[in-house]
């Protein structure tokens, strides 16, 4: 019997990890965030949630473009998400306007955190249901990513008026549980990462987005304001949507 010369190698393409080392920069993201919060950086503490949200949006797509999609990236990123968008913006609020309530405050931070678990264990056994018959316009609830973006506005709203106490701490804690119940509710909300835009209109969305970087850079917390105004009103929209049909 001939020796095998030539073993099959085990070994792969070095840009197969990318996605993996997104999710995992992500997460390190979020856990800064947490540091940053301890140490009273809020500023810098949401801009680390903001950038894990970047992320987020970037490790699936990098990972169907290199056909690099596995069990262990889904996982990896799924756990991710419970750090990203649970546990750092519930630490991050709360050390920010509640650390000086009672038991009230913690609360409403568990609350959140917990129902953001519930919301992305839900997407994942809805994900792997063979019987799932996504429409690929909507999400069922509001995504654990727009539940992090969403909860932090008491924060973007002190930071333009610059005033740490510019919302009040039972007000943030009413707010950060309504933030969760979206996250497991059945509202349909629609998934703009799978809009469809027409190729005249490219040129002036891309211009869209100029005036936007633009705004950020010059007017972070209000610009922020206002995108998230903007997100409340098409969870609205989609709600009352005469045609929002079966969400995913």
């Amino acid at each position: 019997m001939k020796e095998n010369r030539h073993p099959q190698r085990s070994d792969m393409p070095l840009a197969m990890l990318l996605p993996n080392v997104v999710t995992i920069t992500a997460l390190c993201a979020g856990l800064t965030a947490i540091r940053m919060g301890f140490h009273g950086q809020f500023k810098g503490a949401v801009i680390m949630i903001l950038i894990a949200c970047v992320l987020d949006g970037m490790d699936g797509k990098l990972a169907r473009l290199l056909r690099s999609e596995s069990p262990m990236g889904a996982e990896l990123d799924s756990l991710a998400d419970a750090v990203n968008f649970g546990v750092a913006p519930a630490l991050v609020v709360y050390a920010f306007a509640m650390q000086d309530t009672t038991g009230a405050g913690w609360i409403a931070a568990l609350v959140y955190a917990v129902t953001c678990v519930m919301r992305l264990a839900r997407f994942n056994l809805d994900s792997k249901s063979e019987t799932a018959t996504p429409s690929g316009s909507r999400f069922v609830g509001v995504p654990a990513p727009a539940g992090a973006f969403l909860v932090l506005l008491p924060l973007f709203l002190s930071f333009q008026a610059n005033d740490p106490e510019f919302v009040s701490p039972v007000v943030v804690g009413c707010y950060m549980i309504g933030v969760g119940m979206l996250m497991i509710s059945r509202i349909p909300t629609y998934s703009f990462k799978k809009t469809r835009v027409a190729r005249k209109s490219v040129k002036f969305l891309l211009i869209g987005f100029v005036f936007l970087a633009a705004a950020l850079l010059t007017q972070t917390w209000l610009t922020l304001i206002a995108l998230e105004l903007a997100y409340a009103v098409s969870i609205v929209w989609s709600w009352y949507s005469p045609d929002n049909g079966q969400p995913d």
